[in-house]
């Protein structure tokens, strides 16, 4: 009579050798993932500073590290999408991102980045809450003015991505960024507002503070 499942030890040996591949693909790209995120943060809180130099490096290795994660997943097309992955994707849109928006160069789109599409439309959506942190820094350094265009930009930003009236499924969790953006931009007109009142009525004080000075 002939063995049943002829073969069987060879076949799980093999299968087992491509899920234990997997793992470690998996291991590998989350640790990746993790660098990502940090060399990303790092790069936005440079850019708050001022640190424009430093930021471009830590971005620099960011987009190193991202490649590096892309390439240990390539081979394992269950892993590519993987939450993991592709939030590092738009943590690392974010911050390319933001330094091109607050160094008022061209925005980088997900070819330039090597990233997919919805994940750096998420990053996009995400940029938002660092430009209202750009122009409240801006407001206490007495720079108003020079946060209205990035106030126009946060709104810009915002009717772009609220566009996109897909599915969850589709646009990973897009709608509630836009939602949240929706009220960023808001606070941040608020802000702007009342920081520009301020400036006014600052200048007409000192205005009138010379003419009665003018009249004696």
């Amino acid at each position: 009579m002939s063995e049943p499942l002829k073969g069987l030890d060879e076949i799980v040996e093999r299968v087992y050798a491509h899920v234990a591949a997997i793992d470690a693909a998996r291991e590998e790209a989350f640790r990746l993932s993790r660098e990502v995120v940090r060399a990303a943060s790092t790069t936005i809180k440079h850019m708050h500073r001022g640190e424009v130099e430093e930021a471009r490096a830590r971005l620099g290795e960011a987009g190193e590290l991202v490649e590096q994660m892309l390439a240990a997943v390539a081979d394992y097309p269950q892993l590519r999408y993987v939450g993991f992955v592709v939030d590092a994707e738009k943590e690392y849109a974010e911050a390319a991102l933001v330094l091109a928006a607050i160094t008022k160069e061209k925005a980088p789109g997900p070819e330039d980045l090597g990233i997919d599409e919805i994940a750096w439309l998420n990053g996009l959506a995400e940029v938002v809450g660092e430009l209202r942190r750009h122009i409240l820094d801006l407001i206490r350094g007495g720079r108003a003015r020079d946060a209205e265009g990035y106030l126009a930009l946060m709104e810009d930003i915002y009717l772009h991505t609220v566009s996109f009236d897909y599915p969850n499924a589709i646009t990973a969790g897009l709608r509630s960024r836009t939602d949240a953006a929706r009220g960023l931009v808001e606070r941040a007109r608020g802000e702007l507002t009342m920081a520009l009142e301020q400036d006014e009525l600052t200048r007409r004080i000192a205005a009138l503070r010379d003419d009665l000075r003018n009249t004696k």
